[in-house]
């Protein structure tokens, strides 16, 4: 059955990076949407299975000059209500705590460049172990930080921040540092962010090129376990809600046991007759309104 994921970019080099694959190799159809360029208030942004609010050198709080980033809180506060996966990395994860209500603003100094970051207790027991000092550094390039949202879940650290990374329900998450980055998209990174570089003190393309080197191929692969064990595990739990609202619909309709079969192989992926499930849906939510009022 084929997923499918919206990733909103800011500036064209910041991308899905090493997710973009791991997405495409678990069944994924992956759209970029531009959200300088495109009427955001008119998608609809509850139908895809999977949503990325990626990176950008605005701040999180700066909607008087790019007033598309009131839309981009509005999508997150919707999915987030309605409790469907959802990652927000560097500006993404900073749109997400504003939009729980927590405080994002400039940090005390720029950080810029690899480093480890460190677990919680809640983060080791989570996919971001892949992610663990041990296993790899990551890339770190932001200026602004926040507060944890309140009814967030703290998952890391670094040595600069105290809110690296965090989850809020079953299936968002936010990320500060950048763990899609790959050494052949950096090289982008350099080119697009060098006013920031050249502005800020001791950080050189030198220094971010031979750091890259040594550090971005152990987190590409570290990273793509880690973007595939929370996948199935948001996956896993976005199955279970879908049999427990498809039970809730037959006890109200007597919905018939083939049509409530076959979504549910249809949800798990063992469905022998895929893109069936929009109609049957049809015919069982036909059959919801047909018994309110009264009909066949």
């Amino acid at each position: 059955m084929t997923k499918n994921a919206i990733a909103i970019t800011h500036v064209c080099f910041e991308d899905l990076g090493s997710l973009h694959q791991v997405l495409e190799q678990q069944g994924y159809h992956v759209t970029y949407i531009k959200a300088a360029s495109v009427y955001l208030d008119r998608i609809d942004f509850l139908y895809p299975d999977l949503v990325i609010i990626l990176g950008g050198p605005i701040g999180a709080y700066d909607e008087s000059d790019y007033p598309f980033l009131k839309d981009e809180l509005h999508i997150i506060e919707q999915r987030l209500a309605a409790n469907l996966p959802t990652i927000g990395i560097c500006l993404g994860a900073q749109l997400m705590a504003r939009a729980l209500g927590a405080r994002v603003y400039p940090g005390g100094v720029k950080e810029i460049g690899w480093a480890p970051i460190e677990l919680s207790y809640a983060g080791q027991k989570s996919p971001l172990n892949y992610l663990a000092k041990e296993h790899t550094a990551v890339l770190h390039w932001h200026g602004d930080t926040f507060d944890l949202p309140d009814g967030a879940t703290r998952l890391a650290s670094s040595s600069k921040y105290k809110n690296q990374a965090f989850s809020w329900g079953e299936c968002a998450l936010g990320l500060q540092f950048h763990p899609e980055v790959t050494a052949t998209g950096l090289e982008h990174w350099f080119v697009g962010h060098a006013c920031e570089i050249s502005s800020t003190p001791d950080v050189t393309v030198a220094e971010l090129r031979k750091d890259t080197a040594m550090f971005a191929q152990k987190l590409e692969f570290q990273a793509t376990l880690f973007w595939q064990t929370w996948l199935k595990q948001v996956e896993a739990i976005q199955n279970q809600l879908m049999e427990v609202d498809l039970m809730e619909i037959e006890v109200k309709v007597k919905m018939p046991r083939s049509i409530k079969k076959a979504l549910l192989e249809e949800t798990t992926g063992n469905n022998l007759f895929p893109h069936l499930s929009d109609q049957l849906l049809q015919k069982g939510l036909r059959g919801v309104a047909l018994n309110s009022a009264g009909g066949e």
